[in-house]
């Protein structure tokens, strides 16, 4: 299965190259650190080639023995999957749900640095994600142009062209989804060309697509909402670079059209899965953007900024995002997010990583409902916008997959089809 050749060959490549970039950045620790950052680079290093020689001999996985805060966590998780094999042996690498050995290994890489001061705080997948964004600058400059060309006209706009405007951004924010890093295992996955040309031409690829669904909800609330209620979207982003451009143009396309008066986003607290968005990435997004020498993308960057000082954006990340649970025990687990997530209008989950924790991460039959697969996490209405690189899909028409399947067997695995999946929480 597609989760197999993840644990044997991805993974691995993923931490040979947490390995070397530790090694390259050797000389920068000992200038900022003298000996102590060098005996740190050292051990981290020693504690990740033993990483990787448990996951490629399938070793049992075994408890988290640091002291950080979400620790006992992941330990009574690990008893709870020991629970289900019924004592046919603990879980190892090649024998456990594919989520949670990978979450399990990203979160030990964490380890490997949190556990070393004076690089405790060192982002081993921050140059990828750097990269990324700026061998993405051609499709970053043509969609600022795009979005200040368009905020010039859009009070003109009548609802007609609202709701195409949205469809736009909606769908770049979709495809902006395919520039992702632990997918290629780190390797080029930049966005190069104008993403707004080829939207059109992209539509077949949509599996499942509920964007009337999206406009009618976001329009309704904003004909209920009164001075009391503001309309609150919710964005759990996905990966740094060109994707969260797109999502925060399209934030900022909600709030400029008035469908929405707020927008939270929720990136992760750690480094996580190579490419998705911590709090530094964030922030250095919106400064690159603004302090960049052409006209629109630091006019984006300002004017978001701005958005951020006015709490109208409001960035935040909890311990939640970055745990083995799927969502559906969100509740139990992290009653304060639920809660929080409970007082949004619409959630938008940016990805594959959410869309496999929306659904369990389980082989659905094909046309099991969304709602179903969703196993009664509801917070509010929400929206999986997602391309697909797992094997784990459901909500579609009948004999939708298994057309597809016939003339694409890697049709779930390989980026090329996505959905907009929404799910009214009722």
């Amino acid at each position: 299965s597609f989760a197999y050749f993840t644990i044997k060959d991805r993974l691995p490549q993923i931490l040979t190259r947490v390995i070397d970039t530790l090694h390259r950045h050797k000389n920068e620790f000992f200038e900022e650190h003298g000996e102590k950052g060098v005996e740190a680079e050292k051990r981290a290093i020693s504690f990740l080639s033993k990483l990787r020689n448990e996951l490629q001999t399938d070793k049992p996985v075994t408890p988290l023995d640091d002291e950080l805060p979400d620790a006992a966590l992941w330990n009574q998780y690990l008893d709870y999957q020991r629970n289900l094999s019924n004592g046919n042996g603990g879980p190892s690498w090649f024998q456990s749900p594919w989520l949670y050995v990978e979450c399990y290994m990203y979160r030990r890489i964490h380890a490997a640095l949190a556990q070393n001061p004076p690089i405790d705080n060192f982002d081993v997948f921050k140059e990828g994600k750097a990269q990324n964004f700026f061998e993405s600058q051609e499709a970053v400059i043509a969609l600022c142009t795009y979005f200040q060309e368009l905020l010039k006209n859009i009070k003109d706009l009548d609802e007609k062209q609202l709701q195409g405007e949205l469809f736009k951004l909606l769908q770049v924010s979709l495809w902006g989804n395919k520039c992702d890093l632990s997918f290629s295992a780190g390797e080029d996955s930049s966005q190069k060309s104008s993403p707004l040309q080829s939207l059109e031409n992209m539509i077949p690829y949509i599996l499942v697509n509920d964007m009337e669904k999206l406009w009618s909800l976001l329009v309704n609330a904003r004909k209920r909402n009164t001075e009391k209620s503001n309309v609150r979207v919710d964005i759990i982003l996905d990966n740094a670079g060109f994707e969260l451009v797109s999502d925060l143009v399209l934030a900022d396309f909600l709030l400029s059209s008035k469908l929405a008066d707020e927008v939270h986003f929720h990136g992760k607290s750690i480094p996580w899965y190579v490419s998705d968005t911590t709090k530094h990435d964030f922030n250095w997004t919106i400064k690159q953007l603004q302090s960049a020498n052409h006209m629109w993308m630091s006019r984006c960057g300002i004017n978001w900024e701005g958005n951020l000082k006015k709490g109208v954006w409001v960035y935040c990340d909890h311990m939640f995002w970055t745990l083995p649970h799927d969502f559906s025990s969100m509740a139990e687990v992290a009653p304060d997010l639920y809660a929080d997530l409970q007082k949004s209008n619409l959630l938008l989950f940016k990805g594959d990583l959410n869309y496999r924790k929306l659904t369990g991460d389980r082989k659905w039959e094909y046309t099991v409902p969304f709602h179903q697969a969703l196993n009664k996490f509801h917070p509010a209405p929400l929206c999986s916008l997602r391309t697909l690189k797992s094997d784990t899909q459901a909500g579609l028409k009948p004999g939708q997959g298994e057309q597809i399947q016939a003339s694409e067997p890697e049709w779930m695995v390989n980026g090329k089809y996505g959905v907009v999946q929404f799910d009214a929480a009722l």
